[in-house]
């Protein structure tokens, strides 16, 4: 069975790219990925992998363009935050990172709290705080 998930991403500039993450607070992986071509971060208290691949590199792995972000939105992350505040805090960290919000922090369904980012290549990241005390039963 599967040890660990690893998320690629095609980036423009892995450097910028690094940069970014790093002032969300996403930890360098010390023990692979980073190289001119690549940057590796550990997400999570679970430690998800995400590997940012400069887009020369990750055609060359996929063997398939890159999708446009520009026009669609090829997938969308999640983090989970402990608190609201987290949210918030993200938010703020993206903006001033150079990210664009797509989605201001609010409440959604009575129970969660979130909001969305685009990182500096348009990939879409929602960030999600869940009261599962208010969360409607089944």
């Amino acid at each position: 069975m599967t040890k660990e998930l690893w998320i690629n991403l095609p980036v423009k500039n892995v450097a910028k790219s690094k940069e970014f993450f790093t002032k969300l607070g996403f930890t360098l992986n010390p023990h692979y990925g980073n190289s001119a071509e690549s940057a590796s971060f550990l997400v999570g208290a679970k430690s998800v992998v995400v590997i940012l691949f400069a887009e020369s590199t990750f055609k060359n792995f996929t063997r398939h363009a890159v999708a446009d972000t520009k026009q669609a939105t090829e997938v969308l992350l999640s983090i989970d935050a402990e608190t609201r505040e987290e949210v918030d805090e993200m938010a703020k960290k993206a903006t001033k990172a150079g990210g664009t919000i797509f989605s201001e922090p609010e409440e959604h369904q009575g129970w969660m709290y979130g909001c969305g980012f685009a990182d500096l290549d348009g990939h879409r990241w929602n960030v999600l705080h869940m009261d599962m005390t208010k969360m409607p039963k089944a």
